[in-house]
């Protein structure tokens, strides 16, 4: 399974970088040996992991999902699940690449939520734009942008 969805939310008031949703395979490297996890969600900051052993809050451990490998720390434990803190915010292309998508393909996406426009619309075309506008009750401004 890949990326459920980019979520910007604050939790508890102290998130403010967007975090994807995901279920991906990683690894935790512990003082006490490599845990196999499942990654469930990821920010610039930190992610979210689900495994069977955790380690205690305040223990230094390396994150490892592919090709990147961050020094974080455990903020929190709950049943099977641990929320790290990465020692140095990843850039947010390692974010991308770990969700499978481009830096163009996330360019794409941001592109198709964009509001419509006039722009690139000849004369002509802008005009019949404004008149069906007209006809159906809303008005489109006279100029570009």
């Amino acid at each position: 399974m890949g990326a459920d969805s980019f979520v910007k939310s604050p939790v508890g008031g102290k998130r403010s970088t967007k975090r994807a949703r995901v279920l991906l395979a990683a690894k935790l490297q512990t003082p006490f040996g490599e845990v196999e996890a499942r990654l469930r969600d990821l920010s610039r900051k930190g992610a979210l992991v689900e495994c069977a052993k955790v380690p205690p809050v305040g223990t230094e451990v390396v994150f490892v999902r592919g090709g990147t490998t961050v020094p974080a720390r455990i903020a929190w434990t709950g049943a099977n699940r641990v929320g790290l803190e990465f020692l140095c915010m990843i850039d947010e292309h390692e974010v991308l690449v770990q969700l499978g998508k481009t830096v163009g393909q996330h360019a794409r996406e941001q592109e198709r939520f964009r509001r419509p426009s006039l722009s690139g619309m000849s004369p002509e075309e802008r005009k019949l734009a404004q008149s069906w506008g007209v006809a159906v009750g809303i008005t489109l401004p006279d100029h570009e942008g």
